[in-house]
């Protein structure tokens, strides 16, 4: 099955320890094959037992990243949309719940004619289904996989041996296996160690699979003797050893990897020839990094009650890091638990900041403090931008403070007299957790005499969604009386989507999450005009 031009398939895996950074060696991988012109799919497997992440804890797991088509997902797929500028899918993304309930449905169904149902052929044959199954979406030069956890993981024994005898089926020319691995640099010994590699290695080749390339992660570049060891020890040539070393930034990954010229490799061994290099598209990821290391910087707070584990706002932090580069400003993100403004008050916290942000998020916890910070942003006219549940607490703190409902909250938090917001109509007889809120892209119309159609300059725009909760329609007219706009609506079901201020420079929300549309060569409209916003706050104090 050696053919020269079959899809070639690249499964990423990881061993020694956990956050290595095998999500954006993968993105980075997938960015160097598109600047060489090939067409390339990017997937996550997931070694999990819950079908997908919409219901993990984000302090355990991070955020849960939401594709147009409503899968939730791991927060990897964040880094292969913010690298190659492409919309993943519910097909980009596969979980060991997934694979079971497949196979567990079709046993149910009697699909198997009443044979043991095993993890070998059953599941291993159904998690080969999934690797392949976009190359029958599209035609792909390249489907790189990334198989979570690491080496060692009971758990990701099924995924490590289909794609063993993924290899053996397809044939080597067809299928690369590249391992992310540690090499420690210990200070008492003031070197570099190869040990915890070979380690891994013995682990992979112990499980029938040999890798083909190295990405061997360390706190600087590896010399060439300590490169010319690990192949010895590891049983792969020297140019298969690839230097991981730390940089400032994620985003200089692909340039790192590119200089190592990872890609030769992986030609070489496929058995294709290098198509032209797009010059271009290196020079200006080249000019974005420049950007990031601006030494001008604007400091803007996020007020959220998950501060302590940033990797939960993880899409945020990164739409900053392109509004930034786009600006030309550095963003210093200044954490705020809004717990802690609702103890001590926003003055304390807020009063050297340009602009504030309020993340989405679930449960009545900080809710008080987080609408403090909004009061505090509206009186003292600082840029603010609200996502999801921030736009829900801008109308809770727009409705006690100006329009004088005292006791207007969400019925997420508590029944009131003034619930300006509530439950979904559509939600309200839906009792499961799992995949069950109003989830993915939807279609936004935009009233052209507003401040959200001069950020995005249209009148029709499509934004991801994941909340069950939403502004009540009967207090609309109340809130246009007293100045708050709502300036984007889902005609469909007649939902608020976006409200700003009408005597405010730039207070603006949205009931969806603006941030996952973020990429690195392209900021999104909303992030790009606040961090703008911001500057000129800044520039007004002085």
């Amino acid at each position: 099955m050696n053919n020269k031009n079959q899809t070639k398939y690249i499964f990423v895996t990881g061993g020694v320890v956990s956050s290595l950074g095998k999500g954006v060696a993968s993105a980075s991988l997938a960015l160097i094959l598109k600047w060489h012109g090939f067409k390339v799919a990017i997937q996550k497997f997931d070694p999990y037992l819950n079908v997908d992440a919409g219901t993990m804890n984000p302090f355990q797991h991070g955020e849960v990243f939401v594709t147009d088509d409503g899968a939730e997902t791991d927060l990897d797929l964040g880094h292969y949309e913010r690298f190659l500028d492409i919309n993943m899918s519910v097909l980009n993304c596969t979980t060991t719940g997934q694979i079971y309930n497949e196979v567990i449905q079709k046993e149910r169904n009697g699909n198997y004619l009443g044979a043991t149902v095993q993890v070998i052929p059953h599941i291993t044959d159904a998690i080969k289904n999934k690797i392949s199954r976009l190359s029958k979406s599209e035609n792909y030069d390249f489907i790189i996989t990334e198989i979570g956890g690491t080496i060692g993981d009971i758990e990701s024994l099924p995924f490590l041996e289909a794609i063993r005898q993924f290899t053996m089926e397809v044939g080597k020319k067809n299928a690369i296996n590249i391992h992310v691995t540690l090499v420690p640099f210990l200070k008492f010994a003031g070197e570099l160690k190869t040990k915890p590699t070979q380690h891994s290695v013995k682990n992979m080749q112990e499980l029938g699979i040999q890798p083909d390339i190295l990405i061997c992660r360390s706190e600087c570049n590896l010399s060439l003797d300590l490169k010319k060891k690990i192949s010895l020890f590891c049983n792969i040539e020297t140019e298969d050893v690839i230097g991981g070393y730390d940089v400032l930034s994620s985003y200089e990954v692909p340039l790192a990897l590119y200089e190592e010229k990872i890609v030769d490799r992986i030609l070489e061994k496929s058995n294709l020839s290098s198509k032209k290099i797009s010059t271009k598209e290196i020079s200006n990821w080249k000019k974005f990094i420049s950007n990031l290391h601006s030494e001008k910087k604007i400091k803007i707070a996020i007020c959220g009650k998950y501060t302590s584990t940033p990797d939960a706002y993880k899409s945020i932090v990164e739409a900053f890091v392109h509004a930034g580069s786009a600006n030309k400003i550095k963003v210093d993100l200044v954490w705020i638990d809004a717990e802690d403004v609702e103890k001590y008050g926003p003055k304390k916290y807020l009063e050297n900041v340009c602009g504030i942000l309020i993340p989405g998020g679930f449960g009545e916890r900080g809710i008080e403090g987080k609408i403090f910070a909004i009061q505090y942003a509206r009186e003292n006219k600082i840029p603010f931008l609200g996502i999801c549940l921030g736009l829900q607490t801008a109308v809770i703190e727009f409705a006690r403070n100006v329009c004088k409902l005292k006791n207007a909250n969400s019925s997420e938090f508590k029944n009131s007299q003034y619930n300006v917001i509530h439950l979904i109509d559509s939600q309200k007889k839906i009792n499961s957790k799992g995949g069950t809120m109003r989830l993915g892209s939807s279609e936004i119309k935009i009233e052209k005499n507003s401040l959200a159609y001069s950020i995005y300059k249209s009148s029709k725009i499509f934004e991801r969604h994941r909340h069950r909760y939403e502004v009540n329609n009967k207090f609309r007219k109340m809130f246009a009386i007293n100045g708050l706009k709502i300036s984007g609506v889902y005609e469909k079901n007649n939902l608020v989507e976006i409200i700003e201020l009408l005597n405010h420079p730039f207070f603006i929300a949205g009931q969806f999450h603006c941030e996952l549309k973020s990429r690195a060569m392209k900021p999104h409209p909303l992030f790009f005009e606040f961090v703008k916003a911001s500057l000129q706050f800044e520039k007004n104090k002085k």
